[in-house]
């Protein structure tokens, strides 16, 4: 896969978010580092059961996205913007932010150990644990390279 994160090696992704510091500039995009942890932290709510996310595609739009996002090597687009930039933070410092993130990411596991769960995507549709496995790897990634944090790929 196009990714080189692993969500599942939470010390990995530990270790990596704590090299952030709040002025650590983007190599493209507008979130600051804290604004990127905030948002991965409301990604993982739509997956933890926390946030019921919706999606307004057809049935065959979504699984044609989802086939796309999911299971092909294809990079998110760098400077892609789905939402406008958001204005302050929802958490008092990017220390915290980071905190609640790994909590997200520990209710995440707990979610999906219930059989047949699955939690919605706005673009895919349901997906189950192991496709937002592969879908948070990705999405870590690109965040993860647009702050430095991985190299980009040669």
């Amino acid at each position: 896969m196009a990714f080189t994160i692993d969500i599942s090696d939470r010390q990995q992704v530990h270790n990596l978010l704590l090299l952030l510091r709040p002025d650590t500039p983007p190599r493209w995009g507008a979130l600051s580092a804290q604004h990127m942890v905030e948002h991965l932290v409301e990604q993982v709510e739509y997956t933890n059961g926390r946030k019921t996310g919706t999606c307004d595609r057809s049935p065959e739009d979504a699984a044609r996205s989802k086939q796309r996002g999911i299971y092909t090597d294809s990079p998110i687009p760098k400077n892609i913007v789905l939402s406008p930039p958001p204005v302050g933070f929802r958490f008092p410092d990017i220390a915290t932010a980071i905190s609640q993130l790994m909590q997200e990411l520990k209710d995440f596991d707990v979610y999906f150990q219930t059989p047949g769960a699955t939690s919605i995507h706005g673009g895919f549709g349901p997906l189950t644990g192991p496709e937002w496995c592969i879908w948070h790897s990705k999405h870590f990634t690109h965040h993860f390279r647009q702050f430095g944090l991985l190299q980009e790929p040669e």
